[in-house]
């Protein structure tokens, strides 16, 4: 007759458990635990099923019986086991079990694709990856102890300070270093101040046709925004005084009018600034392509000229690439201490290891220099671009080729029938942002912003000769073969 011990393991042989530990973690305790409550939950093991010993279960997964009792009596607390004197234990009869998952609604995310004349795509350069790759594991492998902690609110004094430099040097900023937030991008930077700045409802001035990105940021923030037309000065003030709406704020592109392409004229600088000092009104300055200029000297940034009143935003997305998300923020000196109180309530402060290494790269001369090779590169894609429409368009678009920027207008005429644009776009077989898109009131012809940055030179022509072919045929009522 065979003894106790031999009765006992054959019973825990047959009630072999159906389940696998995680080795990758440490605890052999977690790893019952966790391998048995996965098995309740997801039904392997029913309720009223009696469990082996410990010693079984021991034996059957090669753990330490120790694990097998911690596991057991963490499976009971959590209410999924249930002990019975005398003959073991036993998954619980009536099981907590949560509410089933209600299934996710599936999301319209839109994320951009690589294609000619999509916006906010730069030209991978390996020269700069590497330095940057070396500079990142530098930074990271010789972090004294002080870098791995908590970190200013406002950024890394060595960013900022690089960041003061270059916009006093080359956009006539002249900035403390405590006055520049590191932001990871200017769509952030903008909700900062909105949030530090501005309460849900207050009115702000907003460029028509204008930026959308901003304008979402603006109307999810519970802006009321006032379009304010734009002409070949830019921004309209007298129109947005008309409005009689007392606006808190307006928001401007004045270097690069998006989409138009416009500088703002001085006469027009100077009517907003007077405006906002009579307002109490702040002006959100977005910078956002001003590095690549191909002819002339670079523009005076409005913060040079008033900057009591501007919040100025600038990006390295456009500059490098918009991966690296990293931005900032010229925040006039009363201001800061709110703006930095709403940073350190959002993300406490920004990763530090990537902006100590574009610091740096700054510091070498290595951004400039990627600019120095970057800009020509460019200025050839918009050529490209331009000159492949005029050819192909035979007079169908009117072109605006700014003298900096990544990206060009292509208007339609104003005889063009409604949808044409769209319509166009689908013959050429492009993707693009229509000027349409960028208004908030309706007016005037409908065009094209086509993003000629990122992409090869005979990729722009292709589908420069296809949209300006389709506008061509479409707009003549002729169609032909492309």
């Amino acid at each position: 007759m065979p003894n106790r011990t031999t009765t006992s393991r054959r019973r825990d042989d047959v009630l072999a458990l159906p389940i696998r530990l995680d080795r990758t973690i440490r605890s052999q305790s977690q790893q019952v635990h966790g391998a048995l409550r996965s098995g309740i939950v997801d039904g392997l093991l029913t309720p009223g099923l009696r469990l082996p010993s410990t010693r079984g279960l021991a034996e059957q997964l090669g753990v330490r019986r120790n694990a097998i009792v911690a596991a057991y009596e963490q499976l009971l607390s959590d209410g999924l086991v249930e002990p019975r004197h005398g003959a073991g234990t036993y998954v619980a009869a009536q099981l907590p079990m949560p509410p089933a998952a209600a299934p996710v609604a599936e999301l319209n995310v839109r994320i951009p694709s690589r294609r000619p004349f999509a916006l906010g795509f730069t030209l991978v350069d390996s020269v700069l990856l590497r330095r940057l790759a070396a500079a990142s594991r530098r930074r990271i492998a010789l972090a004294a102890p002080d870098e791995l902690g908590y970190g200013d609110p406002r950024g890394s004094m060595h960013l900022r300070t690089q960041v003061a430099h270059y916009l006093a040097a080359n956009r006539g900023v002249r900035c403390d270093p405590s006055c520049i937030l590191i932001v990871s991008g200017t769509q952030q930077g903008l909700r900062l101040c909105l949030d530090a700045l501005l309460a849900p409802g207050d009115a702000v001035w907003f460029e028509d046709p204008g930026y959308h990105a901003s304008r979402h940021t603006l109307r999810a923030t519970g802006m009321t925004l006032v379009p304010v037309r734009v002409d070949g000065e830019g921004i309209v003030v007298s129109a947005g005084e008309k409005t009689h709406a007392p606006a808190k704020a307006a928001y401007v592109t004045p270097s690069h009018q998006f989409p138009t392409g416009v500088p703002m004229s001085m006469a027009r600088r100077i009517a907003l600034l007077d405006w906002a000092r009579r307002a109490g009104a702040y002006i959100f300055e977005d910078d956002y392509d001003s590095e690549y200029r191909f002819a002339g000297p670079p523009l005076t940034a409005l913060a040079g000229i008033g900057g009591e009143r501007v919040i100025y935003l600038g990006t390295f997305a456009k500059t490098l690439f918009a991966g690296l998300r990293l931005g900032y923020l010229v925040v006039p000196p009363a201001l800061v201490p709110r703006v930095v109180a709403a940073r350190a309530a959002l993300d406490r402060f920004p990763p530090a290891f990537m902006q100590e290494a574009l610091a740096d790269l700054m510091a070498e001369g290595v951004i400039a220099a990627h600019m120095r090779r970057m800009r020509p590169r460019y200025r050839q894609a918009r050529d490209v671009v331009a000159e492949a429409l005029v050819k192909h368009a035979k007079g169908c678009l009117q072109l605006a080729a700014p003298a900096q920027g990544l990206h060009l207008l292509a208007t339609l005429p104003p005889s063009a029938p409604k949808g044409a644009a769209k319509l166009i776009c689908e013959r050429a077989g492009i993707e693009c942002r229509l000027l349409s898109d960028a208004r908030i009131v309706q007016r005037g012809p409908d065009g094209f912003i086509l993003g000629y940055s990122g992409f090869a030179a005979k990729d722009l022509a292709d589908a420069a000769r296809r949209l300006g072919r389709a506008a061509s045929d479409i707009l003549a009522g002729e169609p032909r073969s492309r």
